[in-house]
């Protein structure tokens, strides 16, 4: 760290190792320097394009208790993983997802937006029905409020017991207001 705020160049660990920028890669020092010939820095560009030089060492080791360690560098008690390469070029006798993916027809498409819109009616037509009576049923128990007699012989509302009856009534009429809602947009999203 105080190297870097020294104004140093940075430096990387490779197995447990400082190295500077240009101990790491000193190819690319020269590369990016200019001291390369064309002809060298193509041949770079080509070996770096090349997949299989990029590929590493991997190590695997289980301890006692089960816990996996996979590393770069060999592990006591670890074995070396073989890996095959990924392939990155999908083979010229098998077709793309696109060309295998079933098409549908203008008429079809249409009958289904048809249904789907008769079923979101129909929906909606119910959702409409259960609000009204979810209202009337808060409307209701609004006019009917929950009453005891005080010690004085008076009759008081009893808030906490009007509360625990209105509740439940007021969350169905808002779900019944939501799923409405809800409804429209999704039948407004269908196309007419």
């Amino acid at each position: 760290m105080q190297d870097v705020k020294r104004g140093f160049m940075p430096r990387f660990v490779l197995n447990r190792k400082c190295l500077s920028v240009s101990g790491a890669c000193p190819i690319l020092v020269k590369l990016f320097l200019g001291k390369m010939n064309m002809k060298l820095r193509y041949l770079f560009a080509m070996l770096c394009a090349c997949p299989m030089l990029a590929q590493a060492e991997i190590y695997k080791s289980v301890d006692g208790n089960g816990h996996v360690t996979y590393s770069s560098a060999p592990i006591k008690g670890g074995r070396k993983l073989f890996l095959e390469p990924l392939p990155t070029l999908v083979p010229s006798g098998k077709a793309h997802a696109s060309e295998q993916f079933p098409t549908v027809t203008n008429e079809t498409q249409k009958a289904r937006d048809d249904t789907r819109r008769k079923i979101l009616q129909d929906e909606l037509n119910a959702e409409v029905k259960l609000l009204e009576g979810a209202q009337q049923n808060l409307k209701g128990a609004d006019s009917n409020p929950e009453v005891f007699k005080g010690g004085d012989g008076r009759t008081y509302r009893d808030a906490t017991a009007y509360e625990e009856k209105i509740k439940p009534l007021n969350d169905q009429v808002v779900l019944h207001k939501q799923n409405i809602e809800a409804l429209k947009t999704e039948l407004s999203r269908l196309p007419k």
